[in-house]
Order: C-alpha cells, then structure tokens, then sequence
C-alpha cells in the first residue's frame, strides 16, 4: 500500500507563501504517483485561525484536493499549534473521499475506502473478530498529542515528567498485541503520532534527549506497526528494525532560519511485514546564514550578496557597545535588497568595567587613589597633591586660586594681531603711508590712515 504522508504544515499567515508552496507541490506530487492513503500527523496550523483567515482557506482547499484523490486521516498536533477543535471543519471537507480527524487515541480501520474507528482506545474482540473478517486494506493506530497539563493534574506535576511516557509505553505495547493478530491475518498496521522520540535530531542538530520526552524507540516498536508515522520533528530521520520502519518525514517548508536537511513528504510502502519511505523534497525556499565573530565584513557581505537574489538571508554579528555606531546597517540591507527576505541580528556586547585590583584593600582614600594610579599609569603626585587641596581648603580659596592664575597667564592682545596683519600689508604693498608708520615705531600710529583707501 503507498501511503503519502505530511506533516507540520504551519499555515498561517506569516508563513502562508512558504506553507501553500510546499503543500500545494507535495499534494500534487502524491496524487501523481497513486498514492492510495494520506496522513497528515499533526500541525496542520501554527496558531488559531479565524475562520476567514486566508491561511485556513488555502488549507482547505488542498485537503479538499488530497480528499478528491484518496482518503485523508489528520491528526492532532500540539495544542498550541492546533487548539482543540481547529481540525473539526476539515472532517467536513471530503468530497470524493472520507477525511478522519482523529483527535482521541484510537484505533481506525480503512474498509472499503470508508473509516471504521474504535469505540475504545483499542479495537476489543468483538470488533477485532468482525474486523478480521472484512479484511481491511489498512488498520491505524492513532495517537494524538496528549494534553500534558490534564495529565499533570491527575498524577502530579512531579511524576508528569516520566509517568507520561510509561503510560504511552504502556499502551503502545497493548497495541502491539493487537497490530500483531492483524498482521498475522494479512493485514498491514500503521502508527500516527505527535511528539517526541528520545534521541532524535532537531532541524538544528540538537539531539533530544531527557525523560520528558514522549517515545522511545522500543516503545514505538512495540507497537507491532509496519511503519510508524510521527510528525513534531522538523528534520527528516527513521530508524529500522527487522525490516518495520519509524521516521518523520520533517517540516513541508523551510520555516526557520538555521534548519538543516531537505523539506519535503514520505512516501511510503507499507505491507503487512515491512515498509519503506522515501523522502520527496519540496520547492521550499533557501535560506542563508551569515555570521560574524566580530564587525561585518562588509567586503565579504557584498561578495555573498551576489548569489542570494532567490535566498531569504540572515546576518548575525557581534560588537562591543561603544563602536556598535560603527556598523552600517542602512549599507548592509542596501547589499541585499534584491533578496526576498533579510533579517539583521546584532549582538551587542556590554561595556564591562572593573575595580583596581587591592584597591578595596586600601584603608584611606589616599591610598586606596595611590593604588589607583599605580595601577593606571598615572603620575601621583599632582593627583595627591588636588585631593589633598580638596580635603583642606576651602572652596571660594580654590576657586580664588584658580582664577588667579588664569589672570596670570600670558595672552595675546587682540590688537597685536591686527598691528601683525598690518605690518605684512605694508611688508607686501611698500607704501609711503605704512612704512612711515613701521619708522616711528608706534604701534597704533597705522590707525591715522585710511585702512580701506584704494
């Protein structure tokens, strides 16, 4: 059996573009090669939508798509991408086919193109029996996210940490035994679920690992599932044992600045003792990270910015507070205008100033502004010599003082420079007038003139 399946879908307005693209290709792509059944697991949104949202609208119609095509199970993703409820309309969107919202842990069997869910977290033995009986092409094994606060509440925030994931381990290996009699009648399992597998890998290569996450792979294998469909992960990866097969097919878009590996969709198929899956990309956008230890490069900005017409762009750099003035930011977005999307990051690195080491040592203010100085490089002397006037004196003395000196400071009358300025005219012009002037020697004597005769 193919089965196509998407996940992390995140429309909504901010990412609509990147998210329709990529869906749209992908829908398109799945209904190309026949594929018989498709999954969406989980965060078909990324918040709460109106309902005339343009976001929601778009990913209508592309389940309405996927539903003129085959058969379409959506799953409940993290509630805050996905509030409760946000998925109901899409059960009312099929057309040629059923789209199954399966918000509870169930159990669904695909009979006959049509849904047939369990009444109970498993199918019990009178449906197993029955179930058996009318061969079904799939049977599916639902998990949707759990709400971690409603658990929380009944067993205890302490124990909620670890507790959830016994408990999910508990039930995955209920079903397994289950999915094991299905299988030994002929008939292939498949998992859906939304959340977290200990050890995987981020889209930023960062490994999960803790006890708050929800799966481990041996619990997922027990389940007894051929393949095993999650959607949280935004990085494609999968593990394999004995020929059953676990992965997330990733974000359908490139969402986030820094995500490594390619976007895409699983195609996979399932049998009823192994599957396989291949990733299909999408046309998601290029996104570049440029970052900097130090100032830009500007030399290197314009160098890269040559090849990123099609990229959306982002550069980070890191600066001390005083020379942050230094960068220009207005030249940086002018080198990538021709890019879909820039986003500048500067880290601005505080001006950290410290103590005079042993200067808290010192006892007395003297010494503590000797310690100082030594420490500075400054010469003492006339340093002491002021705090002790300032410790001593009084101010109006001081300042008396100050005055004092300045009146004693050689200056340069004003009219010296216009006698100078004269005596360069006449220096120049040898006129009668001014070099009368320049015999007698007196300085004022120019005034008799006529400084402005032709």
């Amino acid at each position: 059996m193919k089965i196509a399946q998407f996940s992390d879908l995140h429309y909504s307005p901010e990412r609509l573009d990147e998210a329709d693209r990529c869906f749209g290709f992908a829908v398109h792509d799945a209904i190309t090669r026949g594929a018989r059944v498709a999954v969406v697991s989980g965060d078909s949104t990324d918040h709460r939508l109106d309902a005339h949202s343009p976001a929601l609208s778009a990913l209508a119609r592309q389940i309405h798509r996927l539903a003129a095509a085959m058969p379409v199970i959506m799953l409940q993703g993290t509630f805050s991408h996905e509030p409760p409820g946000t998925l109901d309309i899409f059960g009312l969107m099929g057309s040629t086919h059923e789209v199954f919202v399966a918000s509870r842990i169930q159990q669904v069997a695909l009979v006959g193109g049509r849904f047939h869910g369990s009444t109970g977290p498993l199918f019990n033995e009178d449906e197993l029996a029955a179930l058996i009986a009318m061969q079904p092409e799939a049977v599916f094994t639902c998990l949707p996210t759990v709400n971690k606060g409603q658990f929380a509440a009944s067993v205890g925030a302490l124990a909620a940490a670890t507790d959830l994931g016994d408990v999910l381990a508990t039930y995955l290996a209920a079903s397994g035994r289950i999915n094991a009699r299905l299988r030994e009648a002929g008939i292939a399992t498949v998992g859906i679920s939304h959340g977290t597998v200990v050890g995987c890998e981020t889209e930023h290569g960062v490994t999960m690992a803790g006890f708050d996450h929800e799966f481990s792979l041996s619990a997922l294998f027990d389940a007894q599932c051929s393949a095993f469909m999650l959607g949280h992960i935004h990085k494609s990866q999968s593990w394999e044992q004995g020929g059953r097969r676990i992965a997330y097919p990733g974000s359908i878009g490139r969402f986030h600045y820094g995500e490594q590996g390619e976007k895409g969709y699983l195609l996979w198929e399932v049998d009823t003792v192994a599957a396989s899956a291949d990733l299909v990309p999408t046309p998601s956008r290029r996104m570049v990270c440029i970052d900097f230890d130090g100032p830009p490069d500007m030399e290197k900005l314009a160098q890269l910015a040559a090849g990123t017409s099609d990229a959306f762009v982002r550069v980070r750099w890191q600066i001390d507070e005083e020379h942050r003035q230094s960068v220009d930011r207005a030249a940086i977005e002018a080198m990538f205008a021709n890019s879909p999307g820039l986003k500048v990051e500067p880290r601005i690195l505080p001006v950290v100033r410290s103590r005079a080491q042993g200067v808290s040592l010192e006892t007395s203010v003297d010494a503590k502004l000797d310690r100082w100085c030594e420490l500075a490089n400054v010469n003492q002397s006339p340093v002491l010599e002021r705090l002790q006037l300032l410790d001593t004196g009084d101010a109006g003395a001081i300042a008396e003082a100050v005055l004092a000196r300045l009146d004693q400071t050689p200056s340069v009358a004003p009219l010296s420079l216009v006698v100078n300025q004269a005596q360069a005219v006449e220096a120049a012009d040898a006129t009668p007038v001014v070099q009368a002037t320049h015999a007698h020697g007196d300085g004022s004597a120019w005034l008799d003139g006529d400084l402005f005769a032709a």
